[in-house]
């Protein structure tokens, strides 16, 4: 097995960890808002908004930066993940709603006198559980198994991901689809009857995303140091050979695929109670491009990059949607250029060379796999 971090980057990892999952909750909820060390309610939802991107982010390295696939559809999976835990957070209102009604607010104003058949069961939080990762999943595994089937790569791939994910926007735009129309789902109150907005709902949540994030982070581990994460990077690099060995190189990529998917459906049902809505603006191809410019920016094929991308993008994001919101779009494209051209293993290789070059340390490099030579079909 090859190894992807060394003994020194684990403790690095898990002391970032310990300060996101333990620390910070500590602060939020032990200290009062005037003492200077609490960490703001602000806070903690940015933060755990970032570690749910992060998710994604990750998912897109594996499908990307190891296997060669580049999505430009990953925010529709986070968004379908979101929508189906929105529905559960929706029955949750009950009569609480304005309209007082055992239906959703949406469907009282557009006069719907009975829930659709597919959102039966929504009221129930395991069945909710089950379609945060179905949807996305079936869907991946749909969508793959016809695109692979019909050796679809490379650009066109990146195309007709995106023109799926602009077609479901469109078609959760539509109010007869059942799901809020262009206003989504909002205004929830209770997971678990309990209050959502609560100091002590808001923290399980975050702490659940970043116990996530981490246990993402080490099933990817898991995953690009086995054998099969050894074919994964082998498709990358040279699929037409690996498919003469003997391969099944597509069923590699559509196992990847799916995974992948339902990890970014997870991530999105973490993100949803914790920013207080979902709407279809979550499956713009311009969100999808933004997933691949983390991954990017971070450096693809290292697992840690990604992260730190989506870290410090929507960081950067957050700070100049506020100062400087004519701008955003404008440093997001000079980033993307200068990461291409003058760091193309993004942050994580910036920060590998650099502690390389400190006396006495060495840093871990990018996990690669060599093409296999024994047939394996």
């Amino acid at each position: 097995m090859t190894r992807l971090f060394s003994p020194r980057a684990w403790t690095a990892i898990f002391a970032v960890a310990a300060v996101l999952v333990v620390v910070l909750p500590a602060l939020h909820l032990a200290l009062p808002e005037s003492h200077p060390m609490h960490v703001s309610s602000f806070w903690i939802t940015l933060l755990g908004k970032f570690m749910c991107y992060a998710v994604v982010a990750l998912a897109m390295d594996l499908i990307w930066g190891y296997t060669g696939i580049l999505s430009l559809g990953q925010g529709l999976f986070f968004a379908l993940g979101g929508y189906a835990f929105g529905m559960y957070l929706m029955r949750q209102i009950g009569r609480d709603g304005v309209y007082k009604s055992d239906l959703p607010d949406f469907m009282v104003f557009l006069d719907w006198k009975e829930l659709p058949w597919y959102w039966a069961g929504t009221d129930s939080f395991l069945w909710a559980a089950v379609l945060v990762v179905a949807v996305p999943g079936l869907l991946a595994l749909a969508f793959g198994f016809f695109a692979f089937r019909s050796r679809i790569k490379g650009v066109y791939f990146s195309i007709i991901t995106q023109a799926l994910t602009y077609a479901a926007m469109l078609a959760f735009f539509r109010n007869d689809m059942g799901f809020g129309g262009n206003n989504g789902f909002t205004d929830f109150k209770r997971i678990l009857g309990l209050p959502i907005t609560s100091p002590e709902m808001r923290t399980a949540l975050y702490v659940l995303s970043g116990l996530y994030l981490l246990g993402a982070l080490v099933f990817a581990r898991w995953i690009v140091t086995s054998k099969m994460g050894r074919v994964l990077t082998a498709i990358r690099d040279q699929e037409s050979r690996l498919m003469f060995l003997g391969y099944r190189t597509r069923s590699y990529k559509l196992v990847i695929w799916t995974i992948a998917a339902a990890m970014s459906g997870i991530a999105g049902a973490l993100y949803v109670p914790q920013v207080g809505i979902i709407n279809p603006s979550e499956m713009s191809p311009a969100n999808s491009i933004e997933i691949a410019i983390w991954a990017a920016v971070g450096g693809r094929g290292t697992l840690v990059g990604p992260i730190l991308g989506a870290f410090a993008v929507n960081g950067a994001k957050t700070w100049f949607t506020v100062a400087y919101p004519e701008l955003w779009l404008y440093f997001l494209g000079l980033l993307f250029v200068l990461v291409t051209l003058l760091l193309p293993r993004g942050l994580a290789g910036l920060a590998g060379t650099v502690l390389r070059r400190l006396p006495g340390r060495t840093a871990a490099k990018p996990a690669t796999a060599p093409v296999a030579h024994e047939a394996n079909p």
